[in-house]
This record gives structure tokens, C-alpha cells and sequence, in this order.
């Protein structure tokens, strides 16, 4: 079977499977309808392994598929297409290899859920959109795959729309992702308008010759290139959950957790860095927007690590953890080093799908209970679950053996980003060391808030007991139907509450339930769950050692083949490291794993009289720099000022009340005071009579004396 009709059945098949669940689910029934969509995706990744293996080891060379018109209109042309080079080879795997995992983790995990052909349905058609977006051979078709999966996550989100915080954190995902993707369509306008083009191989090779031009407004000047980049990275913002455009990313934890795996790991929140890097022949010759690029990513990164600090919410923890490495991300891209960029989204899409099914079974474990302070010494209880997540922690805070190349898969790329960023600063980017200091340090909170979920979930006493995960299930039996990641009526409210109010109490272990049988004691997930962690945990174990140096090693020159552009100077820019600079990712992550061993191991118990002495800088982080509040304040109040201002005073007073409601309001008027002179009496009428006469006899006295 050649490529090309390998790329095809990759595309299309989930696809297909979506078309088939969505349209026929009820017909077919739940176990086809899951049967069918993952039978399709574990195809597509298959598949997708087959072509990466090619393009690595087999001498595959970049080609395009054209599969039919999409816009043609005057200069304006875009196809259906697949355009397989370096880039989308390794965002096959990335794509495909997470979605039919997260397929599989959904049989066991949604198996109580009653709509799940419509849950199978959205899964598959976000995993088509996304599919589209990487494949993308012009601006256009990136766009469609950009709103695709923008609407998918939309309906992922808010899967359970019974839920009004569901419906609630739907909107406001769609809502700010629209405000990045005006952004990322000014940007596509600015550049057919600058190239008279959306075609990427025609538009690359005319950046070099447009360097210098710019495009006044007002007293400005603005770069062309700079200007096309800037408001394409407005899109990327939105959509990777980057500083200013970030809220709607932890709310998102209201939708299922695999919607929260499929969503955070390797698909959605990464399209922003895959279209920067994809963009690479605009961004090297644009060095302000490259700028803006570094500094978002580098704040974001540290914003966001900040944050996971002091969130008690399992599942919130790790979507800020997604943040702040979606930020590492991007300022390597910001310096230049769009490969380690692309390794890190690699190994990130393994071990952060690892850590959210990992507290998916947790949740599922704990009566689907989130809060970690109701965790506690379940090691014992979800030995693989522990284990996995093990795993993953050690892989996102990069520990590994310098000098040695032996890690697990973050020490790998998270590393080469730190080095790239030093790198950068020495070839004369001022921004490259500031983003190797904010590196630096957000290894140490990274290490510091990962360790503290590992440690606070699976060690320590017991801040449960079988009572309490008797009442969960309980509750959630009573609301069958309606099952979510916060058990309808015992839901944890994690938003105002403090870390100390579920401190540890001194339960210890509760080896049997109420009624002394065992039965509602924490569980390990079935295995159409564990199956899926399992295979993730290797990954997060070995895809860096096994991967390192196609991406960015000895062999990266084969392995892109110019999918990844750089100008001459930044080779000639290039050096070795210093030691120290090779061991401070390292150091950190080793001081943060000990800061937080004292916290929940040797002195248990110290986090939550942290977290009850409540300062400010604990609350200020708690609440998310207030971005929320912020925004409530203004954004949100001050669009509906405007829109009362508009709705009340401009439409109802202004329009409605001078045209047709202020006419038939005169015409009532004039008619009541016209029904006053109707009064039935003779002499009334034979009296204005007379005065009409008086009136026609003064008109015509007055006419004839002129």
C-alpha cells in the first residue's frame, strides 16, 4: 500500500467513525458505536506508526495529496489536501497514538454513561479536525482544521450539558478561542493580501524578498512579516491556553477526563505550537513577533507553575502543569529552536496523557471524588495507577543523568529547551536568557507541584473513609445517568476553600467499610483503563531516549527535511553549553522533588497550615492572579454595560422610541384627545361648526383685502 493511500485512511477513518456513531449510534447500539470509532482510530494510528517508520527509517520523502476544490476564487485558492513532511509525520503519531488510547480508557471510564455513541462520536470528530489541521497544505485548510477542533472541544467540554458550570466552561472556551482566532484570521488576511497567496510553498519562498516592507497606519510603520506573524500568534495564544488567553484551559477540566486527556495532551493545546513551527520560513525573518513569541511563552510558563501550587483539584493541577509546558514550548520556538519545541510536544502528548488517565483512575477509584485533600495512601490500594503515575511524574520533571544522555522522556526535550534558550541569549537574543532563567526556575515549581499531587494522592494517612466513599457512590447510583468526574451531588467545590480544611486528620487506614466487607474502599480501574496507561507509561519512559537524536541530535537534518527552516546565522550561532548550565535543570527538579517530600512526607500536614495561614501571596496565586475576577470586571461587565447602552438607550429609546413606537404612542395620544372632543352633545358640534365658519370667513376676509 503506497503512503498516499495510507495518509488517506488515516484521515478519513475517524472520520467515519464519527459519521457512523453520531448518525447511527441509537441504531447500532453502544458496544458497535465504540467498536466502530475505535476500531478506527487504533487503525489510523497504526497506520500513522506505519508512515513515521518510513519517514525516519525508509528514505520517505515530503509529498502532497490534492483530494478535491475547496475555494477557488479569483487569486484565492485553496484545496483539500494532505501534506506529509517532517512536521505532520511526527504529528501522526502524536494525534492518532493519544486518541485511540483515550478511546480505549473511554470504555472503561464512560462504560455507566447513557449517550455514549454521541461521546464516541465527538471524540472521533475532534481527532478528524485535528487530522486536517496538521495535514493542512495552505492557510485555509489550517483554519477549517482550527475551527474544527475548536467546535469539537466545544461539545467535548460541555459533553454533560446538564451541568450548568459544563455548559458554563463550554462557552467560555469557545468564547475566548474566538477572540485568538480573529486574531489568527487577520493574520491569514494579512498575509494573501501581502502575497496574494494562502498557498505555503508559494508563500515561503516570497518572505526573504519582503523583509523591510511595512504597512502604515497612522504615524506607524508596522513590518509586514512581523505584523502577519504577530496576529497569527494571536490564534496560537487562543488556542494552546497562553498568558491573557488562558482561562478557559482549567475550566475545561469540566468536561470528562478523557476529554481532558484528549484535549491537553497532545491535540488541541498544541496546535498553536505545531502552527508556529510550521510557520518557521515567517517567523525567522520576524524577529519582534519571534520576541512576543519568547516572552507569552516564558510568563506563561511561569504563571501557570505558580498557580499549580496551590490548586486541590487532581485534574486542575495537571492542566495548568499543561500551561506551563505549553510555555516552554513556545519560547523555544521563540528562540529559534522549533525542533526541540517539536520534541517536547513529542514526549509532552505521552507523559501528560499518562498523568490525567492516571487521575482518571484515581477519580474513578476515589467514587469520583477530585480533591486531593481526600486523598491520601492509596498506593496500596491502585498499585498501578501509582506506578504509571509515577512514571509520568518523574518524566515532567526531566530527571535524568547528565553528561550520561539516560532520562526519562522529559529530561530529554525539557532540557534541550533550557540549553536552546542559553543558547539563544549568547548568539545575541536578550530574551533567550530570560526565558532560560524562567526555564530554570519553573523546573524547580514543576518538580515542586507534580511531586506534591504524587505525594499527597498516594502517600501520607488516609483523608477518606469507607463512609465517605460509601456516601459518594450512593449519591452518584441515586443520579444514574447523569455520572460525571464530580459525582453530581457530592461534588468538591475547590474554588474558595482552603488547602487546610481537609487536612490530615489522623484516620489512617481504613481497611473495611461500614458494614465490614471491603466494598467501598478505593479500587483499581478495569482494564480497558489500566491498558492504555500502561502503554502511555512506556512511552514517557522511552520516547526521549529512543527519539532524541532524529529530533534534534546528529540525525535531525534527515529527519525534518526541510520541514524546519532556519536562517544561516543561527547555525553559525550555535554552541556547547556550559556545566552548569547542563546541571541547573537538574538541580532544580532535585530541590523541588525534596521542598515537597518535607512538605507531604516528612512533615506531613506543613502544606495545610501553609495554606491556612492564607497570605497574601497564597491567595493571589490561589486565585489565579485574579485573572477571572479581572476579567469579570471588565471584559464581562463592561460588554453588557455596553449592551444595555445599546439595547436600552440607543434600540428602545433612540430607534424604537422616535419611529414606531414613538409614532403609535402619538397616534394613542392624538386619538384620546380626539375621543375627549366627541362628547354627544349638539351644541358642542354646532358650536365648532361656528368656529369653522368664523375661521373659512376670516381666511377669505383676509385673502380679499390683500
Amino acid at each position: 500500500m503506497s503512503a498516499e493511500t495510507l495518509v488517506t485512511v488515516i484521515l478519513f477513518g475517524p472520520l467515519i467513525g464519527a459519521a457512523v456513531a453520531g448518525l447511527f449510534g441509537r441504531r447500532i447500539g453502544d458496544n458497535l458505536s465504540r467498536g466502530v470509532t475505535t476500531g478506527f482510530l487504533f487503525l489510523s494510528a497504526i497506520l500513522s506508526w506505519v508512515v513515521f517508520s518510513q519517514w525516519t527509517w525508509g528514505g520517505l520523502e515530503p509529498f502532497t495529496v490534492k483530494y478535491a476544490p475547496f475555494i477557488h476564487v479569483g487569486n484565492f485558492v485553496s484545496d483539500w489536501a494532505f501534506r506529509l513532511d517532517g512536521l505532520s509525520a511526527v504529528m501522526l503519531v502524536v494525534v492518532t497514538t493519544v486518541s485511540s488510547l483515550v478511546h480505549l480508557y473511554s470504555w472503561g471510564y464512560m462504560a455507566d454513561d447513557p449517550s455514549k455513541p454521541r461521546f464516541f462520536a465527538y471524540l472521533s470528530l475532534f481527532t478528524f479536525a485535528m487530522l486536517a489541521l496538521i495535514s493542512a497544505n495552505d492557510f485555509m485548510q489550517l483554519f477549517f482544521g482550527w475551527e474544527g477542533v475548536g467546535l469539537a472541544s466545544y461539545l467535548l467540554i460541555g459533553f454533560w450539558f446538564h451541568k450548568d458550570t459544563a455548559n458554563a466552561a463550554s462557552i467560555k472556551a469557545f468564547v475566548v478561542n474566538r477572540v485568538g482566532d480573529f486574531g489568527f484570521a487577520l493574520g491569514i488576511m494579512t498575509v494573501f493580501w501581502a502575497y496574494g497567496t494562502v498557498q505555503f510553498h508559494e508563500v515561503f519562498p516570497q518572505i526573504a524578498a519582503s523583509v523591510g516592507k511595512g504597512w502604515d497606519f497612522g504615524s506607524w510603520t508596522f513590518s509586514l512579516v512581523d505584523l502577519a506573524c504577530a496576529l497569527l500568534f494571536v490564534g496560537a495564544m487562543g488556542k494552546s491556553a497562553q498568558f491573557f488567553l488562558h482561562t478557559w484551559l482549567p475550566d475545561a477540566m469540566e468536561g470528562p477526563t478523557p476529554v481532558s486527556a484528549l484535549i491537553h495532551a497532545a491535540t488541541m493545546v498544541t496546535a498553536g505550537v505545531y502552527m508556529v513551527c510550521l510557520l518557521s520560513p515567517m517567523f525567522e525573518y520576524a524577529p519582534a513577533a519571534k520576541t512576543i513569541v519568547t516572552v507569552i511563552g516564558a510568563v506563561t510558563a511561569l504563571f501557570a507553575a505558580t498557580v499549580g501550587l496551590t490548586q486541590n483539584d487532581i485534574k486542575r493541577v495537571i492542566a495548568y502543569s499543561t500551561c506551563s509546558q505549553l510555555g516552554y514550548m513556545f519560547f523555544a520556538a521563540g528562540v529559534g529552536a522549533y525542533q526541540a519545541a517539536m520534541f517536547h510536544l513529542f514526549t509532552h502528548a505521552f507523559f501528560k496523557a499518562l498523568l490525567f488517565l492516571g487521575a482518571g483512575s484515581v477519580i474513578h477509584g476515589m467514587a469520583h471524588e477530585q480533591d486531593m485533600r481526600r486523598y491520601g495512601n492509596l498506593a496500596k490500594f491502585l498499585p498501578i495507577t501509582f506506578a504509571v503515575m509515577t512514571i509520568g511524574t518523574i518524566a515532567i520533571t526531566g530527571l535524568g543523568i547528565p553528561f550520561v544522555d539516560l532520562g526519562f522522556a522529559g529530561f530529554y526535550s525539557k532540557d534541550a529547551i533550557i540549553h536552546a534558550a542559553y543558547e539563544a541569549g549568547g548568539a545575541g537574543q536578550p530574551m533567550g536568557y530570560f526565558a532560560f532563567t524562567i526555564g530554570i526556575f519553573v523546573a524547580g515549581l514543576t518538580a515542586f507541584y507534580s511531586w506534591r499531587v504524587a505525594f499527597f494522592t498516594f502517600n501520607g494517612h488516609a483523608r477518606w473513609t469507607p463512609e465517605d466513599l460509601e456516601h459518594h457512590w450512593h449519591n452518584r447510583d441515586h443520579d444514574h445517568g447523569h455520572a460525571d468526574d464530580h459525582a453530581s451531588h457530592a461534588q468538591i467545590e475547590t474554588h474558595s476553600e482552603p488547602e487546610a480544611a481537609h487536612a490530615d486528620h489522623g484516620h489512617g487506614d481504613h481497611g473495611h467499610d461500614a458494614h465490614g466487607h471491603g466494598a467501598h474502599l478505593p479500587h483499581e480501574s478495569p482494564w480497558t483503563m489500566r491498558i492504555p496507561l500502561i502503554v502511555l507509561s512506556i512511552g514517557a519512559i522511552a520516547s526521549g531516549f529512543l527519539f532524541h537524536h532524529q529530533f534534534i541530535g546528529g540525525e535531525m537534518g534527515e529527519f525534518w527535511k526541510g520541514a524546519i527552516f532556519h536562517l544561516p546565522a543561527k547555525h553559525a550561532a550555535e554552541h556547547h553549553a556550559p556545566t552548569w548550565v547542563v546541571l541547573a535543570p537538574l538541580a532544580a527538579s532535585v530541590l523541588g522533588l525534596l521542598v515537597a517530600a518535607y512538605m507531604y512526607l516528612w512533615k506531613e500536614g506543613s502544606g495545610a497550615r501553609l495554606a491556612a495561614n492564607g497570605g497574601i501571596t497564597y491567595q493571589f496565586l490561589y486565585n489565579k492572579w485574579y485573572f477571572d475576577e479581572i476579567y469579570q470586571a471588565t471584559f464581562v461587565r463592561g460588554a453588557k454595560l455596553l449592551g444595555d447602552l445599546f439595547w436600552k438607550g440607543g434600540d428602545q429609546k433612540i430607534i424604537d422610541g422616535l419611529g414606531p413606537d414613538g409614532v403609535s404612542a402619538l397616534s394613542v395620544q392624538v386619538g384620546k384627545g380626539a375621543g375627549k372632543i366627541q362628547s354627544g352633545y349638539v351644541y358642542h358640534y354646532a358650536f365648532v361648526m361656528l368656529l369653522g365658519v368664523a375661521g373659512l370667513l376670516t381666511y377669505a376676509l383676509v385673502a380679499w383685502t390683500a
